[in-house]
């Protein structure tokens, strides 16, 4: 399939029609940029985070945390978000849109979307100005300047909040990592292209305390593991770059900040930022909270505040790369197929179960079948339709393996076992299905989009 042909409006037809993806609040309108996951869609995204702890707990000197939501308020003065978490934005007096100043080069005039806001002879745009972008709430039942608190805009300052703890309960010394996943929120000005850029959405970050130091050694060293992840769950690598952000796009207390970007069909776009912080965070609340935050390495006798490695990425824009990225379609005996060949690890159904026919004792065997899957694979059954239809059904959710019963099964206990990305059928024994099935989750897989290119 030509690399154009994988397109924004396929992607979201698809989530929308298999379930997925689709609007919030649809039935009253919606709500800009927000959107509700489906069955297939948490499955999918389950996995991609169930994926990323597995690579950060797999490690040793990496433990877990899930901190709150809601945070003292102080926490947010201590970041810099209060003071300065803000875009530049523009309204447009004739048609009231909003607009991210510094993107407009990028936007589309509402009215006239072959020009860019403020090029259209009835623009009309007001001066930019500083919008904060934190969601701003109250606590408790009394609404006054006390009772302010904000949905958090990231994970990670609860992470270093909770550094003086996790040091005390975990025993650990840097190196070592604090990994969280969790929801986000950003009341973003121009939030668009589907689940790419929205106002909720999840982050799967990890803080890495680090000796001063060693910082650079270990910013470099991230970069190349968390590519290296999306390699490995199937992701084409020549879809992948890194970009380093030049010295005016860094924030004043990061070092060295680079990007793992992905071909999106709306380009070259990040997927997930390394930076080196530096000690600026944890500096920052031992000042406003009047807690020493550091780490004394009693070997040595050095007390210092470690450096902090940052990959963060975002679960949902991790989702949405999964899914472009094994979006295909492909001529099958003459007729046209949409498939997604997802990593088995990453499918939200491994394996379906299809009788041939609704008779003759098939779905009987057919439930028997899967009830001895689903304890340990997620297995669906599915008799709704041709097999023809139940085939293709499956091949848009993404399913690596369907199981047909069929008149022969009911004679000598064998099934057909199908292989989503290469078509091939095999003849097996009932009872090695649960065997044969985790043979091929536990087999390393490549992309069949790499041999085909």
């Amino acid at each position: 399939m030509p690399e154009d042909a994988v397109t924004m409006d396929k992607i979201v037809a698809l989530c929308k029609r298999r379930g997925f993806i689709f609007p919030s609040s649809e039935i009253y309108g919606g709500l800009g940029s927000t959107y509700d996951y489906g069955h297939y869609g948490v499955l999918l995204k389950t996995n991609v985070k169930n994926a990323w702890w597995q690579a950060m707990l797999s490690r040793d000197d990496i433990v877990a945390l899930d901190s709150a939501i809601l945070q003292h308020p102080r926490v947010w003065e201590a970041s810099g978000h209060v003071g300065g978490f803000s875009d530049p934005m523009v309204d447009c007096r004739t048609c009231k849109a909003r607009f991210r100043a510094d993107h407009l080069d990028d936007l589309q005039c509402p009215q006239k979307p072959s020009k860019k806001p403020g090029d259209g002879p009835d623009c009309d745009l007001t001066e930019a100005r500083e919008f904060n972008l934190m969601f701003e709430t109250t606590v408790g039942p009394v609404k006054d300047s006390g009772s302010v608190a904000y949905l958090r805009p990231e994970t990670a300052q609860g992470i270093f909040i909770n550094f003086k703890n996790v040091l005390q309960f975990a025993r650990k010394k840097p190196p070592f990592g604090i990994a969280q996943v969790g929801k986000s929120f950003r009341n973003e000005i121009t939030p668009g292209n589907f689940v790419f850029r929205t106002r909720e959405f999840e982050q799967m970050e990890m803080e890495f305390f680090v000796p001063p130091a060693d910082a650079e050694e270990w910013y470099r060293y991230w970069i190349e593991e968390r590519e290296r992840w999306y390699v490995e769950l199937g992701i084409r690598p020549d879809h992948l770059q890194i970009r380093p952000h030049e010295s005016d796009e860094l924030s004043h207390y990061s070092s060295g900040t680079s990007d793992v970007e992905y071909l999106f069909p709306i380009g070259w776009s990040e997927l997930e930022g390394i930076a080196n912080r530096g000690n600026f965070d944890l500096n920052q609340h031992a000042q406003f909270s009047g807690e020493k935050l550091e780490y004394f390495d009693q070997g040595s006798g050095e007390r210092y505040v470690p450096h902090v490695i940052e990959p963060a990425a975002g679960a949902d824009r991790a989702t949405l790369a999964f899914l472009v990225d094994a979006y295909d379609e492909e001529e099958v005996e003459g007729e046209q197929r949409t498939v997604l060949k997802l990593h088995p690890r990453l499918a939200p159904v491994k394996v379906a179960v299809l009788p041939l026919v609704r008779k003759d004792g098939q779905p009987e065997l057919a439930r028997e079948v899967f009830d001895a899957l689903r304890g340990t694979v997620q297995a669906e059954y599915d008799e709704g339709g041709s097999i023809g239809k139940r085939y293709r059904r499956q091949d848009e959710i993404g399913t690596p393996w369907c199981v047909t019963i069929d008149h022969e099964s009911l004679e000598d206990r064998t099934v057909t076992v199908r292989d989503r990305d290469s078509l091939a059928q095999e003849r097996v024994a009932i009872d090695e299905l649960p065997a044969l099935i985790a043979g091929r989750l536990a087999t390393p897989w490549t992309s069949p989009k790499l041999a085909a290119a």
